[in-house]
């Protein structure tokens, strides 16, 4: 698995957080968030990220930003990307089983790091049930093949 982590500069300090667990986990993965609290974009961060988990250069991708939303959003502009805004071990897990996700986001102003490693190790651990599932994301991805 080969992953692509970011965050705008109200998730630095989570993101530094989640990165250990890909470390932990022997998860190649590349860092492309900003380092700084001054005040940055979200979407310069999330769309960048969510097109290189879409083209398939990643497999997955975690964003994080103060409350996870802006990234969530951003992120699934992009087609091909399902991007699940989690704050709870049952929906990282539900969200992989059910939705296949491949972005996970988390706000750092929302849960602590203790609980944000345990959601992005949950989440990367846990596989698609594919089955039953398959035919509603199956219908996501029709969508987003239509021409506007």
């Amino acid at each position: 698995m080969k992953v692509i982590i970011a965050s705008d500069h109200g998730g630095v300090n989570l993101r530094r957080e989640v990165a250990e667990v890909l470390d932990e986990l022997h998860i190649e993965f590349e860092d492309i968030g900003c380092d700084c609290e001054t005040s940055v974009d979200f979407p310069d961060y999330a769309i960048p990220a969510a097109e290189r988990v879409a083209s398939g250069e990643f497999d997955r991708g975690i964003l994080i930003c103060g409350t996870g939303i802006g990234m969530s959003i951003s992120a699934n502009k992009v087609n091909g990307i399902r991007a699940a805004l989690v704050h709870d071990l049952f929906t990282a897990k539900a969200t992989r089983e059910h939705n296949n996700s491949n972005v996970l986001c988390m706000g750092e102003r929302v849960i602590g790091p203790g609980l944000a490693k345990e959601i992005a190790r949950t989440w990367l651990e846990t596989d698609y049930e594919a089955g039953r599932h398959e035919k509603r994301v199956g219908k996501i991805t029709e969508y987003e093949g239509r021409k506007a």
